[in-house]
């Protein structure tokens, strides 16, 4: 089997476990005001993320997130409604290496 095949027939979930992280101790991602997070009638960012990155407690009434998981596709920033998402690159040797492109 090629490897265009083996990469086609994989789902995102494979996919996932192919890539490396080098976590930074600081997080690339930050909410710039809670409170938008609160009356948001989407919560986007919660379902968007293909790496689960984002997830709303309840309890808190606020987002939590797992910046350790990010795949650096920016997506969140695009998909919150009120821009209210601080992304930025990680520092320099920190991030995500891909294996297969």
């Amino acid at each position: 089997m090629e490897g265009d095949q083996r990469m086609s027939q994989q789902g995102i979930t494979d996919r996932l476990f192919t890539i490396r992280y080098k976590c930074d101790e600081t997080s690339h991602l930050k909410i710039k005001n809670e409170r938008l997070c609160m009356d948001c009638s989407t919560k986007s960012c919660t379902f968007i993320c293909p790496s689960d990155v984002y997830e709303w407690n309840d309890e808190q009434k606020r987002p939590t997130i797992s910046f350790e998981n990010c795949l650096e596709c920016g997506t969140c920033r695009i998909a919150c409604p009120s821009e209210n998402i601080d992304w930025t690159y990680m520092r320099g040797g920190y991030g995500i290496a891909y294996r297969y492109g």
